[in-house]
């Protein structure tokens, strides 16, 4: 059968293109993407070309399809799994498969990087053997598609929670997890990636009993506090305090003050900057745990780190990219009962046409998450600017994009179940 993908063939070079797809063998499984959120990756991606490290083939001869944080549908199933899956099931998919290669070492393979028939910019594939082998293909059994698009991003934040670690005096164990019922600082995490992390910080299943975040934009921190209340945090037994830093001359200082005069047990810092990162250095009790969750573009980025507490106060540091196959599943476990709602990522939506340019441009779009629904065709709009497009009835969308911003106005101006199945049932098909 034909699908439509987004395809790399080097630097810069994505096409959105239609093609036939192969029989699917006994050990393959045909599915149909319904949203794909874009991510840094796939840009990085694009900027590298055949370059990047995941990169298996000649792009020029063998191109593949972009997008790794898909959700959709179970077409077709090779008779070698039909025990395990069956059509009609929702899915997600785990990108990070390192399956082993003819050496029995783990390949950096993944779908959206290295594979002709496998990515999430497309409106079907062909899932190969190797990612139900890994145990990769997840069952996905929320309402909704755009959360599964979502798992892959949480995954890393639920990963990075899990990566912390502490130790006791005399043993040489590490205690992994933040410190339960302890202080946690999160700083400049009012982006996309640091409203997840307070989503998980005051809903996880093991949780800090106080949580303070930092920003300097004040418009950020106003949207985080109505957005990830107080009142909700305090519920689940967490204090949580936004402070904007830039209002101290000594915010160390202030941040210690709001924790008792004392060092956090946690401190993640969510942008690579050298002033941000030596400031959580600075905010670390003994035996505090320092995440720099930010990925540096520039290969010499550094900071100070005070080494006298390294030796006297146990303090660590510890660098996390991406989660594993165990943190997607709490990722989809906890979304599907509710418990985590990240749809406050997104902040445009766009169909299958909008990626190739999206992808390129990331880093210059402002806002969270892209997400993409493969089968539709949509220019790629800010969910603010709905009601504006509306009535600039561009490409004759002015009733569609009227009625989807009064749903986004009823759901305090964010995407929801309802609002993608307007979408679903009423944006052009590509």
């Amino acid at each position: 059968m034909k699908t439509k993908a987004v395809r790399i063939y080097g630097v810069n070079d994505l096409r959105l293109e239609e093609f036939e797809l192969p029989e699917i063998k006994d050990d393959e499984i045909l599915a149909r993407i319904v949203s794909d959120s874009i991510c840094m990756s796939s840009h990085k991606l694009a900027l590298q070309g055949k370059a990047h490290k995941r990169i298996r083939y000649d792009l020029t001869k063998q191109p593949v399809i972009i997008g790794h944080e898909f959700c959709g549908v179970l077409e077709k199933i090779g008779s070698k799994w039909k025990d395990q899956f069956k059509e009609g099931d929702r899915f997600a998919i785990q990108p990070a498969l390192n399956y082993p290669d003819e050496n029995g070492k783990p390949a950096l393979w993944a779908p959206g990087y290295s594979y002709e028939y496998i990515g999430g910019d497309a409106t079907y594939i062909i899932i190969p053997k190797e990612v139900m082998e890994m145990g990769c293909l997840l069952p996905y059994h929320a309402d909704n598609f755009f959360m599964g698009s979502l798992a892959e991003p949480v995954s890393c934040i639920v990963g990075a929670f899990h990566a912390q670690y502490h130790t006791s005096n005399g043993s040489y164990v590490h205690n992994m997890e933040i410190v339960e019922g302890g202080s946690l600082a999160l700083l400049a995490s009012v982006g996309p990636m640091g409203l997840g992390a307070i989503d998980y910080a005051i809903h996880a299943p093991r949780r800090a009993s106080r949580v303070i975040v930092t920003d300097i934009d004040d418009a950020r921190l106003k949207r985080a506090q109505s957005l990830l209340t107080a009142e909700e945090a305090k519920k689940n037994g967490v204090e949580l305090i936004y402070v904007n830093t830039k209002e101290f001359s000594d915010p160390v200082t202030h941040l210690k003050n709001l924790n008792g005069g004392k060092g956090f047990d946690d401190v993640f810092v969510f942008v690579p900057v050298k002033q941000v990162i030596e400031m959580g250095d600075a905010l670390l009790g003994q035996d505090g745990c320092l995440n720099f969750f930010a990925g540096p573009t520039d290969t010499s980025f550094s900071a100070m780190l005070n080494f006298y507490n390294v030796h006297y106060e146990s303090h660590h540091i510890v660098g996390t990219s991406g989660g594993n196959t165990a943190d997607m599943i709490e990722s989809l476990d906890l979304m599907a009962k509710g418990k985590l709602n990240p749809v406050f990522m997104i902040t445009h939506v766009g169909g299958l046409n909008a990626v190739p340019e999206t992808t390129i441009e990331l880093d210059k779009i402002p806002g969270g998450k892209k997400l993409i629904y493969t089968n539709k065709k949509l220019p790629l709009a800010a969910i603010e600017d709905f009601a504006e497009k509306g009535k600039a009835n561009t490409d004759g969308l002015g009733q569609f994009y009227t009625e989807l911003a009064e749903i986004c106005n009823r759901n305090n101006g964010l995407w929801s179940k309802e609002a993608e199945d307007f979408l679903l049932t009423n944006a052009p098909n590509i």
